[in-house]
């Protein structure tokens, strides 16, 4: 028997799907979630994945928005087994003066 290592990866918020071989986790810009980076999920895993917007207020810090203008300091996927997140940590700005 020849294990060829071949994936099959969905989107809980989109259509997209995609084969691979022996490659970790695979993100993409996603239309359901306003066109933020999001990871897939391996077909047939029952989760929810999510974008986390920013309840704090926002005062000149290099954030993420999404595709409608919110502020978001992340995506997470929650399944039965767990939760991953993936961070969009903000950046400050220096000015020289």
């Amino acid at each position: 028997m020849i294990l060829t290592g071949e994936q099959h990866w969905v989107c809980p918020n989109c259509d997209l799907q995609e084969r691979t071989q022996n490659q970790g986790n695979r993100f993409h810009p996603c239309p359901g979630l306003a066109g933020l980076l999001a990871p897939m999920v391996l077909d047939g895993v029952r989760c929810r994945v999510r974008a986390v917007v920013r309840e704090d207020y926002v005062n000149g810090e290099d954030v993420r928005f999404d595709g409608e203008g919110r502020p978001v300091m992340a995506v997470t996927v929650e399944r039965d087994g767990g939760q991953d997140c993936a961070v969009f940590a903000p950046a400050a700005r220096v000015r020289r003066g």
